[in-house]
């Protein structure tokens, strides 16, 4: 902008560009990397990625891209907010989950967090938790009137709801005061437990208690519709939605039955939806405006009105996620999957402690817990913005995909029975499994990198030391971690350490000067150091391999330089090693057109970005233990 033109918009000073010259670029970065030589379009879809559920994200969004309007907030479908202020006025409910089984420590945890930011508490009753006799010790000195109370009860939920209910007359709360959920979800805990001998008890009690508090307390939301099972079990994000809408819908039957009394407006009031939030931004956030978006199409043919089909929604960070080894990089990945979550317009947000995959949380970590939302509320003001991500064409595009591959799959367990069928017949078990197969494989070749564990993994890290949490119920579904596999190699290692005093080794042959070896060096230490070996580095020739192979202690080796090097001295190291009494011998990088030579040579196995790392990693160990 000049003086001579103070009108000229900053647009008009670059030319104009179309979707054709951005391919034409697209070409020839592709070309000069050896990636790909496809042109035009193709060019474009060689950087597509494929995510679950058969969506395909492409590289760039534009208006043509977008689906139709999804609405206004707080009006059907409620795509981008469940009221019209999203949660602009006070911000979205930070909920603690409290997850011991002492009362007196349980009380002392939920005071401290409701006096730093915390809106409300989230409690664990019965199995796993505290007793419904100590649900008084634990909300001793709470006022039940501003601090909404959510309880997770399992097959004691009539029980804990009675005894809540007890606690908010003996301290003078009027139940049109009252605010929370008391927690029923005989489903959730099916699919937990995989007993299906109290459902029919435990329907029949959820619609009677709802039918009593439904005109009497309108804040209090009776029933759970808890996804987490089966995020938990490995499902993909339109899986946790089908299996959310099927719970859903089971629950509106029970309650609109005539013993309750309750029409569907008053049934879908009384449902509070619970949804994992992951690390990966957009998809938590389109999940959950997906969600939103589903069940208002499943509210309004259940016969509720437009503003009884707005889902209320709580939103955990995941568990999946959450490792054992490196814990403090949980810290980032709940901070994204908090944030996601407030984006995507949940209501209510409960971001797990970094170490709770290590037992029960400590005062420090529960503190981090409750700041990252108070960062993300009072200092990044995240909720004063109504449903920042609309507008967007990739996250508008990617709710709508979202939604499409949730209604398809909730429609395979109507098909199937319904909810309780499908968890009974084991269809829906299979589904989650089959998924999380599919997920392992990707997670086992490092396509799915995990940060600390399979990536930038620290061997000499102190490992952190928690009291041991209650065990969860068993017997449904599992519970997995995207970490296991890689946790049971560094198991074994530590094992190896605690019986003989030294971790398993690998010794990386670097060839050739620094330049020529630095990158795969790099590659391998990484790759040896995810499966807990230690690594020793030597810069080394055909002629002083073995004494330096001899002199690192190890059984194994990896052969380590760029294509050019390997030509002139991968096959005399390769054979130096296996002379030098290497049990197995390794090369970083793929086998090309010398493979079969540096196979008769004595390279055992090629190692390379995308490779089986799990699989490589436990045979290493495999041939390690039977050489000590």
């Amino acid at each position: 902008m000049t003086a001579e033109s103070p009108e000229l918009p900053l647009a008009a000073a670059f030319p104009a560009a179309d979707r054709e010259q951005w391919q034409r670029l697209v070409e020839g970065v592709l070309r000069k990397s050896g990636a790909s030589q496809a042109a035009g379009a193709a060019a474009e879809d060689a950087l597509a990625t494929d995510l679950q559920d058969e969506i395909r994200v492409q590289p760039l969004y534009t208006a043509q891209d977008a689906p139709p309007a999804a609405g206004l907030p707080g009006f059907a479908p409620f795509v981008r907010a469940a009221r019209p202020e999203g949660t602009a006025v006070s911000g979205w409910d930070v909920r603690q989950r409290q997850h011991g089984t002492d009362p007196h420590q349980v009380n002392e945890a939920l005071l401290a967090d409701l006096e730093n930011g915390v809106g409300s508490v989230w409690l664990t009753v019965g199995d796993g938790g505290i007793p419904v006799s100590g649900l008084a010790q634990a909300l001793r000195g709470v006022y039940l009137d501003l601090a909404p109370v959510v309880l997770d009860a399992g097959a004691q939920f009539p029980a804990a709801a009675e005894e809540l209910l007890r606690l908010y007359a003996a301290s003078g709360v009027a139940l049109a005061e009252a605010a929370g959920v008391l927690g029923a979800d005989p489903l959730g805990l099916l699919a937990r437990t995989g007993d299906d001998s109290g459902l029919a008890d435990g329907l029949a009690a959820a619609a009677a208690l709802a039918g009593r508090v439904a005109e009497s307390a309108p804040g209090i939301r009776t029933v759970a519709v808890d996804a987490l099972p089966y995020h938990e079990a490995g499902g993909s994000a339109a899986e946790e939605l089908g299996a959310s809408l099927a719970t859903g819908v089971a629950y509106l039957r029970a309650l609109t039955a005539d013993s309750s009394g309750l029409d569907a407006d008053a049934a879908c009031r009384q449902l509070e939806f619970r949804y994992a939030a992951t690390a990966d931004q957009f998809l938590t956030i389109a999940k959950l405006r997906a969600a939103r978006l589903l069940w208002a199409r499943v509210a309004e043919v259940c016969g509720a009105s437009s503003a009884g089909a707005a889902q209320r929604q709580h939103a955990v960070t995941s568990s999946v996620m959450m490792t054992r080894r490196d814990p403090w990089v949980n810290m980032l990945r709940t901070t994204v999957a908090g944030l996601s979550a407030g984006v995507g317009g949940a209501d209510a947000v409960t971001v797990l402690p970094f170490d709770a995959a290590l037992g029960l949380p400590d005062a420090f970590a529960r503190r981090i817990a409750r700041n990252t939302q108070s960062v993300l509320l009072e200092e990044s003001h995240l909720s004063k913005v109504i449903d920042p991500a609309g507008g967007s064409w990739y996250v508008e595009r990617l709710t709508v995909e979202l939604a499409r591959a949730g209604w398809a799959f909730f429609k395979e367990i109507e098909g199937a029975g319904g909810q309780a069928a499908a968890l009974r017949s084991g269809m829906l078990g299979e589904r989650l499994a089959s998924t999380w197969r599919r997920r392992s494989e990707d997670l086992a070749h490092r396509r799915e990198p995990i940060t600390g564990v399979s990536e930038f993994p620290h061997l000499a890290e102190a490992p952190l030391e928690r009291e041991p949490a209650p065990e969860p119920a068993g017997g449904g579904l599992p519970r997995v971690r995207r970490d296991d596999a890689f946790e049971a190699l560094r198991a074994r290692s530590d094992a190896r350490s605690a019986a003989g005093g030294a971790r398993p080794q690998a010794f990386l042959a670097a060839l050739g000067p620094v330049a020529a070896h630095t990158a795969r060096v790099a590659f391998a230490a990484n790759l040896f150091q995810a499966g807990g070996f230690e690594t020793a580095t030597e810069q080394v020739t055909a002629e002083s391999v073995a004494a330096a192979f001899a002199a690192s202690g190890a059984r194994i080796a990896c052969v380590c330089s760029s294509d050019a090097v390997y030509a002139e001295q991968a096959a005399e190291v390769a054979a130096a090693l296996k002379a030098a009494g290497a049990v197995r011998v390794y090369l970083a990088g793929k086998p090309g057109e010398r493979g079969a030579e540096f196979v008769a040579a004595g390279v055992d196995t090629f190692v390379f970005a995308g490779c089986d790392a799990a699989g490589v990693l436990s045979s290493a160990l495999d041939v390690t233990e039977v050489a000590a």
